[in-house]
């Protein structure tokens, strides 16, 4: 059974159809990506999933329950969080208390002081400006933090959305990685991006969205050497 099912998904921003009845699915254990050019709905589709747009059509299971009408604050009680495009850390609290934000549904304090460690562990840089105020970070350490505090919550599901967006080229690289060794961790893994060549090398699955409806589907693999996908996405 899948971790993740959305079925029928129907999306409206006032008379505009955002999302057309779309179906996709999540294997326990798998990285998923949906790739698309800007408006294609990506985004859309990762909040209506979460709750926070809400749906005019379809049903979202996650774990064998049905969150459609679920709002989000529960939703991360169930184990599924997502990194928002743009990050959207808490720009005047230090890097310590994001981190603290992201353990808030965490009652086990000795828990939190190990998933501490080991975050500092994985992310040095985090470690030494645990006190920096995380606004003044760079664009890549915002990023790393982003990730950081959602794991904090040991998400059954982590969404991603446009991790890669705004940084450097050695950066993603960085980024990606951090992805598989999550997933490599055991967290199941729900991928938005742009960079289509980098996520669809690191996908099980992959889905692509065009004007609110998915077009194409298959294996990272199968979609990386379709001749429609290198032709809009992989510039080939």
């Amino acid at each position: 059974m899948a971790l993740l099912e959305v079925k029928g998904l129907e999306v409206y921003y006032g008379v505009i159809r955002a999302l057309r009845g779309i179906d996709f699915a999540v294997e326990e254990g798998q990285i998923v990506t949906l790739i698309g050019a800007n408006g294609a709905g990506k985004t859309t589709t990762m909040q209506s999933v979460v709750g926070i747009i809400p749906k005019k059509a379809g049903t979202v299971i996650f774990d064998g329950q049905d969150i459609t009408k679920t709002p989000c604050h529960k939703i991360v009680k169930l184990g599924m969080t997502q990194v928002p495009e743009g990050r959207r850390i808490f720009q005047e609290l230090s890097v310590y208390e994001n981190l603290l934000m992201g353990a808030y549904i965490m009652k086990d304090q000795s828990q939190f002081k190990q998933d501490l460690e080991n975050i500092f562990t994985r992310f040095p840089r985090l470690a030494e400006r645990r006190n920096q105020v995380a606004g003044t970070l760079s664009g890549g350490e915002q990023q790393m933090l982003a990730i950081s505090r959602a794991i904090m919550s040991h998400p059954k599901l982590l969404m991603l959305d446009e991790p890669s967006m705004g940084l450097s080229p050695l950066l993603v690289d960085q980024v990606f990685e951090i992805i598989k060794d999550i997933n490599k961790d055991g967290t199941t893994i729900l991928l938005v991006e742009q960079n289509a060549g980098k996520s669809l090398a690191i996908s099980d699955q992959a889905y692509v969205l065009e004007n609110g409806s998915i077009v194409l589907s298959g294996t990272g693999k199968e979609l990386a050497e379709s001749e429609m996908v290198r032709k809009a996405y992989l510039g080939g």
